[in-house]
């Protein structure tokens, strides 16, 4: 038995299909996607470690469990990566580091627990810009394994700081991944390299074993092919834990069977791609297009607050307090951007009333925010206000004049759930991305209205050109 190369394109549920009526074993599947982590991912800056014997052990446990009757679930017998926070016993943890490289822990984080006791097979550990971001650096090339390159064009950047989970999806190269955000690292990626990506509820998944940023606002979340392949992943990876008090204490339950039918209650936010590259525009014009017959339509603006002020000094701070100890150790100096060497010096200096008055205002932005959105199943904007920039070229100097209307400091502050899929391409043959965004713990409305569009569109199944 073979796996055909078609396999790298696969959804899980047809993955899953195909192992379960023996067109291959999880243990030849598992080899077919280690062949893709060496001659696609690798060359794409996308892989840290790559998990050869774990992956095997766990694809040859998966064949006898199956062969045996006992059958886990979707992801049984599936490969996938994980963003290189994640903890996995015995196998080294970088952070995105030069300094932490060789950080080992003896215990596994508790998503990359959770997809093991779902049977989901680990196949490497993926590239992510140093620190996850939160030392302000301003160029692709801010990780020890060199800049994300997009597999839709490798003099683009593939996105942060979960930029290995991006470009390994977009490449075919493991069917789904696990990224984190804070402020955008699974919508940028995910918007800029072509894939769906989910960012959950704060406190949805739980983070124990996950490098700290902000704890007050981290989250996990699933980079996939499709919304469906997200909601499979999302059920495997959430509820309540008690190793982390934040988590909460809510059950999820996904069934595609079982989501919201449209018509659908859809808002737009005011001049939302009136500071977008024009084929962002194009391509958000046409998606609305493509939903209008499907939904009802409001045109709604953001409430009054100092969103991206509040976002970022709560995240200020409290990087502070996590990277310390990198700081006074003086393995700071050692990181792979320049900026990042100084970057967390001046946040130490932020007063404690700063924190505590973003954190005052921000309950009224969660309260706001939420009354804001429960008149409707999603908020639709553009994922981003460009395509990828250039590998060689300060991310502000591309954007100048390219904002488009930022809601991404208020869904984190908020801590509210949002999709990104793709929705086009624009210059120099990149995708663009459209973005729904929800109430807390509103995953399933996302997901159907996501699902919904995907159904109408085929952006979700193009494929980068490929010399695999």
């Amino acid at each position: 038995m073979a796996v055909s190369a078609d396999a790298a394109w696969a959804s899980i549920r047809a993955l899953g299909k195909r192992l379960r009526a023996g067109e291959f074993t999880a243990v030849e599947l598992a080899e077919f996607f280690l062949d893709r982590v060496e001659r696609v991912g690798k060359p794409l800056n996308a892989i840290v470690t790559v998990t050869g014997e774990l992956a095997l052990e766990q694809a040859r446990r998966a064949d006898a469990e199956l062969a045996a009757g006992h059958d886990r679930g979707r992801l049984h017998g599936i490969p996938y990566g994980a963003k290189d926070l994640l903890a996995t016993a015995g196998i080294a943890t970088s952070w995105g580091a030069a300094p932490l490289k060789d950080q080992v822990f003896d215990e596994d984080a508790t998503v990359v627990r959770r997809l093991r006791e779902a049977g989901a097979v680990l196949v490497a550990k993926l590239a992510m810009v140093e620190m996850a971001g939160g030392l302000g650096y301003e160029q692709a090339d801010a990780s020890f394994t060199g800049p994300g390159l997009n597999p839709w064009n490798r003099a683009a950047w593939s996105g942060g700081s979960s930029s290995g989970s991006g470009s390994a999806v977009a490449a075919g190269v493991v069917p789904f991944a696990i990224g984190s955000e804070t402020w955008g690292s699974i919508m940028t990626p995910a918007g800029y390299c072509g894939i769906t990506g989910l960012r959950p509820t704060y406190g949805r998944v739980s983070r124990h074993g996950a490098m700290a940023l902000s704890w007050s606002i981290d989250k996990l979340g699933p980079m996939a092919r499709s919304a469906d392949d997200c909601g499979l992943v999302l059920q495997a990876i959430a509820g309540p834990d008690p190793a982390d008090p934040s988590s909460a204490d809510r059950a999820y339950q996904y069934s595609r069977d079982d989501l919201p039918q449209p018509p659908f209650r859809l808002a737009t936010l005011k001049d939302a791609a009136d500071r977008v590259q024009p084929e962002v525009r194009r391509n958000y014009e046409a998606a609305l297009d493509a939903l209008r017959p499907h939904a009802t339509w409001t045109e709604i603006d953001l409430p009054d607050f100092p969103y991206g002020t509040v976002t970022g000094t709560i995240i200020s701070c409290e990087m502070a307090a996590a990277y310390e100890g990198l700081v006074r150790s003086g393995d700071i100096w050692e990181m792979t951007a320049p900026e990042d060497r100084w970057g967390a010096h001046a946040a130490l200096f932020i007063p404690a009333k700063d924190y505590l008055n973003a954190q005052r205002i921000r309950r009224k932005i969660q309260r706001a925010i939420d009354a804001w959105l429960t008149p409707f199943d999603a908020l639709v904007v553009p994922t981003l206000a460009t395509v990828a920039p250039p590998i060689d070229r300060p991310f502000s100097e591309y954007r100048a004049g390219w904002e488009g209307r930022e809601v991404g400091g208020a869904e984190n502050a908020a801590g509210i759930p949002a999709i990104t899929v793709p929705n086009g391409f624009g210059e120099r043959g990149l995708p663009t991305g459209l973005k729904f965004v929800g109430r807390a713990f509103d995953e399933n409305r996302l997901l159907a209205v996501a699902r919904h569009y995907q159904s109408l569109t085929d952006w979700h199944t193009r494929r980068p050109a490929l010399n695999d």
